[in-house]
C-alpha cells in the first residue's frame, strides 16, 4: 500500500520504517509526527538544494548527533526535531577531545531556551522525548531543555514574585532594546547592568536601545518596589536559577558530582552565565570555544553519518546469553551497510554498534546496554549505575535489539591561533565601562575576543565581546587564552 500511494506521488510514512518496535501508542504517535513534519521538511530541502551548485552533498543533523542526506531526511524528518542542540553537543565532544577534557556539561543559552547536556567521555542518550505533548520515541542525545534563554520575559506573578520564561519574546517583537518589544527579558536585564555592550552587539551591525531599555526597567522596579539595579539583578538571577535546576536535573539527580565536570558555554547568551552558574554548581572550569554562538554549526560539520536500527525481540535472559540475538543483528547489519553505502560511506570508514534494551521482568521500562559477551551482567552494572541497585536474582529480558551504523567523517582539525601573550599579559583592552554586579557598580575591562592571543590572562570584572556572543567575567574570576583561542575561566580565581 505504501509504494503505491508513494507512487502517485503522496508522502507516506509508515510505521515500520520509521519506527520498528513494539509499544504500539509511541509507534503511532512518532509515525503521526514524522507524516505532519516530512513535507515541509520536503519543501525546504528541495528548495534549498535547488539553489545549491549540483555537485554540493547536503546532509542533515539529527537529535542523535549524527547526519543523513537530505533524501532520508525528506523522508523521516522526525529524526532531526532536536538537531540544533545535538550540533552543538557533538562540537564539544570534539574540543574536549582537542584539550584533554572527557567529563564535561554543555551549556548552550540561546534566545528562548537553555540546552544543558552531561558528557561522562561521550554525552548520554536517549530514545524517547515529548514534543509538543506527543511521545516520540527515536534515537537522541539526551539534553534537558528549560525556557530561560536572552529573549525570556521577565513580569511579576499575581503574587508579586518575578518570573521569568518560559515565555519569551522571540526575535519578532524581540527584547525592549531591539527597539520593538515592551516587555522586558533576560537581554534586557544585561544591557542594563553593563554586561552587553551596544557597540559591539553582532559586531556592532545591529542597533539596541540602552536608554529605551532603562526608562522600561525604571518603570517596572517601581511597580516592585525595587531600584532598577535590583530588578535586572534580580531576572539574571531567576533565570540563572532555572538554568541551575536544569544542570542538576542531569547531574546531582543521576548520581554525578558537578563540580567533578568542565562546564563548556556556547550560543548567543551563554558566556554571559557561565561563571555564575558554575559557582552555584561548584564547577572548577569554565571553557567558551571559540566562536561560541556558531558552536552547533561547528558540530555539524564535524558530525559523522549515523543511522539508528531497531527490531523487537522480546526473549528471555537465557535465550539471549545463548546467542539468539545474533541471527537479530545480522539481519540489521545486512540492511545498515547497504544504507550507508547509499549515505556514501566507504566500506572503510563503517562502524556497526550494537545495543540491546534490557529490563528486569515485570519493569515497564529499559536501559540500553551495550552488547557484548555477559549482557546480563552489563545491564546489571547499568541499572545500578542510573538508577543506585540492582536485583540480580530477578530475571532479566532482552526487548530490543539496536544497531548504530555510522559512516567515520574526517575529525575537524581544530587550528591553533598564532602568536603568544607574555606570561601574565592582559589583552588590549578597548575601554573601560561600568558594569553592575553584586549591588555595585565597578569599571570593568572591555575586551575584543579578536585580540586574544594565548596565554593572555583577564580577571574580572570583565567583557569579551565577539561578533557572535558576550562572555561576562564577574570580580573573583578570571581568564586565559589556550593555544587553539578557547577561553578558559576559573570562576574562584579570587
Amino acid at each position: 500500500l505504501g509504494r503505491e500511494l508513494a507512487a502517485l506521488g503522496l508522502p507516506v510514512s509508515l510505521s515500520h520504517e520509521i519506527l520498528g518496535e513494539f509499544r504500539e501508542f509511541e509507534r503511532a504517535s512518532t509515525t503521526v509526527v514524522n507524516a505532519y513534519v516530512s513535507p515541509l521538511m520536503a519543501r525546504y530541502l528541495k528548495n534549498l538544494g535547488n539553489g545549491l551548485p549540483a555537485e554540493t552533498i547536503l546532509c542533515v543533523m539529527q537529535s542523535g548527533g549524527g547526519v543523513i542526506s537530505a533524501e532520508t531526511a525528506m523522508r523521516e524528518s522526525v529524526r532531526t526535531i532536536l538537531s540544533g542542540p545535538a550540533g552543538g553537543v557533538t562540537a564539544a565532544v570534539a574540543v574536549g577531545r582537542a584539550i584533554g577534557l572527557d567529563r564535561l556539561i554543555t551549556f548552550d543559552m540561546g534566545g528562548t531556551s537553555t540546552d544543558v547536556c552531561l558528557l561522562d567521555g561521550a554525552p548520554a542518550m536517549t530514545t524517547e522525548t515529548v514534543i509538543s505533548g506527543y511521545p516520540v520515541k527515536t534515537p537522541m542525545i539526551d539534553i534537558h531543555t528549560v525556557g530561560a534563554g536572552g529573549g525570556s520575559i521577565a513580569a511579576p506573578d499575581r503574587g508579586g514574585a518575578l518570573v521569568v520564561g518560559p515565555e519569551s519574546a522571540g526575535a519578532d517583537p524581540g527584547p525592549v532594546c531591539h527597539g520593538r518589544g515592551t516587555r522586558l527579558t533576560v537581554t534586557d536585564a544585561n544591557l542594563f547592568l553593563g554586561r552587553i555592550i551596544p557597540e559591539h552587539f553582532l559586531g556592532g551591525r545591529m542597533p539596541l536601545f540602552p536608554a529605551r531599555t532603562a526608562r522600561t526597567v525604571a518603570a517596572m522596579a517601581a511597580e516592585c518596589g525595587l531600584t532598577p539595579t535590583e530588578l535586572a539583578e534580580g531576572i539574571v538571577a531567576v533565570a540563572e536559577a532555572a538554568m541551575e535546576r536544569a544542570v542538576r536535573v542531569i547531574s546531582v539527580q543521576r548520581g554525578y558530582d558537578p563540580g567533578d565536570f568542565a562546564l563548556l558555554c556556547f550560543g548567543g547568551a551563554g558566556g554571559l552565565h557561565a561563571v555564575s552558574l558554575a559557582r552555584s554548581l561548584g564547577v572548577k572550569k569554565v571553557v567558551v570555544p571559540r566562536h561560541p554562538g556558531l558552536f552547533s554549526a561547528l558540530g555539524m560539520l564535524a558530525a559523522d553519518i549515523v543511522k539508528d536500527y531497531a527490531a523487537t525481540v522480546m526473549i528471555e535472559e537465557e535465550e539471549a546469553e545463548a546467542g539468539r540475538l545474533e541471527s537479530h543483528f545480522q539481519a540489521i547489519e545486512d540492511r545498515a551497510v547497504r544504507d550507508l553505502d547509499r549515505e556514501g560511506a566507504t566500506p572503510g570508514n563503517m562502524r556497526l554498534e550494537r545495543f540491546v534494551d534490557m529490563r528486569y521482568r515485570g519493569q515497564s521500562f529499559e536501559l540500553m546496554t551495550p552488547y557484548g559477551p555477559d549482557l546480563s551482567a552489563a545491564f546489571h552494572a547499568l541499572h545500578e549505575k542510573t538508577y543506585g541497585y540492582q536485583t540480580p536474582e530477578k530475571p532479566v529480558q532482552a526487548v530490543t535489539v539496536r544497531l548504530r551504523a555510522t559512516g567515520l567523517a574526517g575529525r575537524p582539525v581544530l587550528e591553533r591561533i598564532g602568536g603568544r601573550a607574555g606570561t601574565g599579559e592582559m589583552p588590549p583592552v578597548l575601554e573601560w565601562r561600568d558594569v553592575a554586579c553584586g549591588g555595585r557598580t565597578m569599571p570593568a575591562a572591555i575586551c575584543d575576543r579578536a585580540g586574544l592571543l594565548p596565554g593572555h590572562v583577564l580577571p574580572g570584572p570583565a567583557v569579551i565581546v565577539e561578533p557572535s556572543a558576550t562572555t561576562f567575567l564577574p570580580p573573583g574570576a578570571a581568564a586565559v587564552v589556550d593555544g587553539l583561542g578557547n577561553v578558559i575561566i576559573d570562576p574562584e580565581a579570587g
